[in-house]
């Protein structure tokens, strides 16, 4: 595999910073998960969910994808992709995100084809001309978070009778833009069903069902 180094700077670096930017700071580095997350066969949300990464598991990674948000990742023995926005390691005593825009680290990038897990690049095809907006950091700070190195507010456990019922009665499937994680935001172009007397609403996306606060349309519980 074709593997380079790619540079972001900010205005600003302390000497400390500086001095761990000399070498390669995300090459075969390992770092941790800010909330629970979706190990993916492939970099996308249309790709198979093939583990979860716990919150404040600590994975292997390998490097990032030039232009995308994506990271190739070894966790509990298995090879595959996670949403770097959600990866953090210390950097001058602080959490950063691997992922971030204006981000003062060098880390590896690496390549990505299909051939590496063996799906099916029309199907996959099928699915990625479906995917529509993007999830948006919503009031849990998903992305504050992952610099806080810890989230804040995560949502309790609804009543097995709404996951039931959401595991009874499945949606059209939708894809977005980005992870699904406790926190987000759902765009306003993705269609929401209500779930009877509650004041959730719930929809399939991205692989999972999730639920969702009609108020605020902030995801507050992932179905796995």
């Amino acid at each position: 595999m074709f593997m380079s180094n790619r540079t972001l700077t900010a205005p600003a670096l302390t000497a400390s910073a500086l001095a761990l930017l000399a070498a390669p700071v995300w090459a075969c580095a390992q770092v941790q998960a800010v909330t629970d997350l979706n190990l993916r066969a492939g970099p996308g949300p249309q790709h198979e969910i093939i583990g979860v990464i716990s919150a404040d598991g600590t994975v292997d990674l390998e490097g990032c994808l030039e232009e995308s948000n994506w990271c190739k990742v070894a966790y509990d023995g298995a090879d595959g992709w996670a949403y770097g926005e959600y990866l953090t390691t210390t950097l001058a005593d602080k959490y950063v995100p691997v992922v971030a825009k204006d981000n003062p680290v060098k880390f590896n990038t690496v390549t990505y084809t299909s051939t590496e897990t063996g799906e099916d690049d029309a199907a996959l095809g099928a699915v990625g001309g479906a995917i529509t907006g993007g999830l948006i950091a919503g009031p849990a700070g998903i992305v504050a978070g992952a610099i806080a190195g810890s989230l804040a507010g995560e949502a309790a456990v609804p009543d097995e009778k709404v996951v039931t019922y959401v595991r009874s009665n499945a949606t059209e499937p939708v894809y977005v833009q980005g992870e699904v994680v406790t926190g987000v935001m759902i765009p306003e172009e993705v269609q929401l069903t209500e779930v009877p007397d509650t004041n959730y609403r719930y929809v399939y996306l991205n692989g999972l069902p999730v639920l969702v606060e009609a108020d605020d349309r902030t995801v507050v519980y992932v179905v796995r």
